[in-house]
């Protein structure tokens, strides 16, 4: 299958989007944009569910790939305007993800008669609280414009394939103690103090790396927040101390809470606590599909795939039997930061790349 050339200038789309406001829960005037842009498009069978447009190809082929990518942004940081600059654009999303979404556009405008079915899903809310993901609205409404053999996300990857993700946890740990005067502080029991040992456990933490697939995954502990004290002159009774742990998708997140609850089991007593408050599953690499295997194939093969670190909604494919590979252009550590960017070569290189495994109109 021979790749065509973008039916457009993909970085002068990628400003174009960025220079239209998508900041969480604001995505309506890119969702009204973006669902103009498939309605244009007749070979197209366009649906639009919330801020969430779907668009599909019907040609009956024996396969079906589903590109994904979400609409909505972080809040500017002084990037809100699209800058130009010889082979770059930057701007606020530029590479999380408006980058990806320009790539999905051009591809749906230039391939009219795939050799593979394709669906389209621009998404809502995927930088905020799941609970609010605008692929929750669309499975609840409409599960059957997700069914695909396979999915990609157009995640900042600086166009190298990233295998699977990892799983998310947020952890709560409650410290309790016993009141006192400050002046008489061994008459209680410092709650905050408790925290010391408990901390310097985290600080400690070795890593599990996991090999899957010829892929390593990292593991990570952090600690993200910590509340506590009850006045100036009281010694306090309760600190509570917030992790965030990422494992591999060789374990579930039972699993993985389990193995956070057993290294902090020592350092908790009567009366302490340790709570999942919230959790997503990781997603297993699947290197070996078809149109995955295709992609990765047209990217360097095997040995340029990473594992995908982060979480992303690979995950949330992967749950619904559907395979799925993180692949977009533009720097992952870029993202949410100032200076954010996408450049020519990155959007050109995944556009060819899904172009080639689409398949030329025919």
């Amino acid at each position: 299958m021979n790749a065509v050339a973008p039916p457009v200038d993909l970085l002068a789309l990628t400003a174009e989007l960025i220079g239209i406001p998508s900041v969480s829960r604001a995505e309506r005037r890119l969702a009204d944009h973006t669902e103009a842009w498939c309605r244009g498009r007749p070979w197209l069978e366009t649906h639009r569910i919330g801020d969430n447009v779907v668009a599909r190809t019907t040609g009956g082929r024996p396969r079906r790939l589903l590109l994904a990518g979400h609409l909505d942004t972080v809040p500017p940081n002084g990037n809100s305007e699209p800058v130009l600059s010889d082979d770059r654009v930057t701007g606020l999303g530029a590479a999380d993800m408006k980058g990806g979404l320009a790539v999905m556009m051009a591809l749906a405008a230039a391939h009219a008669g795939p050799a593979t079915d394709v669906t389209y899903v621009w998404y809502a809310a995927e930088e905020i609280a799941r609970e609010h993901s605008g692929l929750l609205e669309v499975a609840a409404a409409r599960p059957d414009l997700l069914e695909a053999d396979a999915a990609v996300l157009g995640e900042p990857t600086g166009a190298v394939p990233e295998a699977g993700c990892q799983g998310t946890m947020h952890l709560r740990v409650t410290l309790r103690g016993e009141r006192a005067h400050t002046a008489r502080p061994w008459m209680g029991r410092n709650a905050i103090h408790r925290l010391a040992d408990l901390l310097a456990l985290v600080r400690a933490y070795e890593p599990r790396r996991p090999v899957i697939h010829g892929c390593t995954y990292s593991e990570a502990l952090q600690a993200t927040a910590v509340s506590g004290g009850v006045a100036g002159n009281v010694v306090p009774d309760e600190a509570v101390l917030t992790l965030n742990h990422r494992f591999a998708p060789d374990r579930t997140p039972r699993e993985a809470g389990e193995s956070v609850g057993a290294m902090l089991a020592a350092h908790l007593g009567d009366g302490d606590s340790l709570e999942v408050t919230e959790e997503a599953p990781a997603a297993a690499p699947h290197l070996d599909h078809p149109l995955l295997a295709a992609i990765i194939d047209a990217t360097g093969g095997p040995e340029a795939v990473r594992a995908k670190l982060g979480w992303t909604d690979a995950a949330f494919f992967a749950a619904r039997g559907v395979p799925a590979l993180n692949f977009g252009p533009g720097r992952s550590e870029l993202a949410h930061t100032a200076g954010e960017y996408v450049s020519r070569d990155s959007l050109e290189a995944v556009y060819g790349a899904l172009a080639a495994v689409i398949g030329a109109d025919r």
